[in-house]
């Protein structure tokens, strides 16, 4: 089949991916959804990002075609994704030109590369605001019209070495190796799109089998794999505590005792709080305040720290000595308190009418915090903003269930 429109392939990690260097994580799927396809598609590019190619089993030849071949190629290193920049390296190595770089503003790069030919963006974690993804898709626009149409060499390999040939690939072969990717109606993008979508509307049943096959498409991948143990433990099919067991076989496949990565240690501490919920045995608990005491202490991450204080709060309840009791409630306060002081910056922000739908689970955070130290006019406000931007009907119970528990302990103590 002949191939009539240009292509643009498009390296990057996807899902959620956690900087090391910042400590801020990111879903990158917002900026290929907000800033990358939009600017590609109206410059009149095929857009096809690198998971989109993995359910075949010539992953390996097309990906490799696509880098030697592809009119343009877009790499966003933001997290420094291992992947993104081999396959960046491989994409300078076989051709002089038509590459753009991106990548978010606050992370460092480990390695050398000309910094005046990267084009940074602004990321708020959960998703990139407005004014920022349109000024980011006309950025970009305009750097996809020059690389059109200048071919001004952008590799460090053919900037610095004259006169080399950058590899061939017959076209023939590539339009045999690629050509069928323009019939393609689903590719990995799509199938995450479903899966959140029904995930918005507390379909997890419908869910699972989206991320699962996310997940045999892209094995490797630890969000696919996060997201498949959430909707499994939120459905409690056939059964609450089956599906916690089964939640915790998949989330054990990518060794929550070994990595630091926050999603992973947080999404393992809730499976073990529910378990304990629905058992009362305290070693659920002992287990779950491990898992979040890990991911706040690794990142200071706000979602993890409210949970941590939380399990303090029901440890000092299952204590009985005295001393002990009072310590576990010291220690949870001295959390919240620490969190809120992390979180004031996004405080300061609504004080001035400044309110992002980005920052609902932080409001949901402050207003819990601020209700675990008895300020509770502050609780308030922080809890009428998360309602008003919350439309996920499972997220507000699972926000009221966390309060209801909390408010039981306060009165318990």
């Amino acid at each position: 089949m002949a191939r009539t429109e240009k292509i643009c392939f498009v390296i990057m990690g996807f899902g959620k991916k956690t900087d090391y260097s910042t400590g801020n994580t990111y879903d990158l799927d917002k900026t290929y959804k907000n800033i990358i396809q939009p600017a590609v598609v109206e410059s009149g590019y095929q857009c096809i990002r690198a998971d989109e190619i993995q359910d075949s089993g010539i992953i390996d030849k097309c990906m490799y075609a696509l880098l030697m071949h592809a009119d343009l190629v877009i790499a966003d290193i933001t997290t420094f994704n291992p992947n993104a920049v081999y396959e960046l390296g491989i994409r300078h190595a076989v051709k002089p030109f038509s590459t753009i770089i991106l990548k978010e503003i606050s992370g460092k790069i480990p390695f050398d590369l000309d910094h005046t030919r990267i084009f940074d963006y602004k990321h708020l974690g959960e998703d990139i605001g407005t004014d920022e993804a349109r000024r980011c898709q006309e950025i970009l626009r305009e750097k996809i019209t020059i690389a059109s149409k200048n071919h001004a060499i952008d590799s460090p390999l053919y900037d610095y070495i004259k006169d080399i040939a950058p590899p061939q690939i017959p076209k023939k072969e590539f339009e045999r190796i690629v050509g069928d990717l323009a019939d393609r109606e689903v590719h990995v993008f799509a199938i995450v799109e479903k899966a959140k979508e029904l995930m918005n509307k507390s379909n997890f049943v419908g869910a699972i089998r989206y991320w699962e096959k996310a997940s045999q498409i892209v094995p490797t991948e630890e969000y696919f794999i996060q997201q498949l143990a959430l909707a499994t433990y939120k459905s409690k099919v056939p059964t609450e505590q089956s599906a916690l067991h089964d939640a915790l076989k998949i989330i054990d496949s990518i060794n929550p005792d070994e990595t630091k990565d926050p999603e992973t240690l947080g999404l393992t501490g809730a499976i073990y709080k529910r378990l304990w919920n629905i058992t009362n045995d305290v070693e659920f608990l002992r287990r779950a305040t491990y898992y979040y005491k890990k991911g706040f202490q690794v990142k200071n991450d706000y979602y993890t720290g409210e949970n941590y204080a939380l399990c303090l709060n029901l440890l000092g309840t299952n204590e009985e000595n005295s001393d002990e009791k009072i310590y576990y409630g010291i220690a949870a306060k001295k959390v919240r308190t620490e969190i809120i002081e992390s979180l004031r910056h996004i405080e300061e922000n609504v004080e001035e009418d400044i309110v992002n739908q980005e920052n609902k689970w932080a409001y949901a955070t402050l207003a819990t915090c601020y209700y675990g130290i008895n300020e509770n006019e502050k609780m308030s406000k922080f809890e009428c903003i998360f309602l008003n931007l919350t439309e996920s009907e499972w997220e507000k119970q699972t926000y009221k269930e966390n309060k209801e528990l909390l408010c039981q302990l306060l009165k318990e103590s």
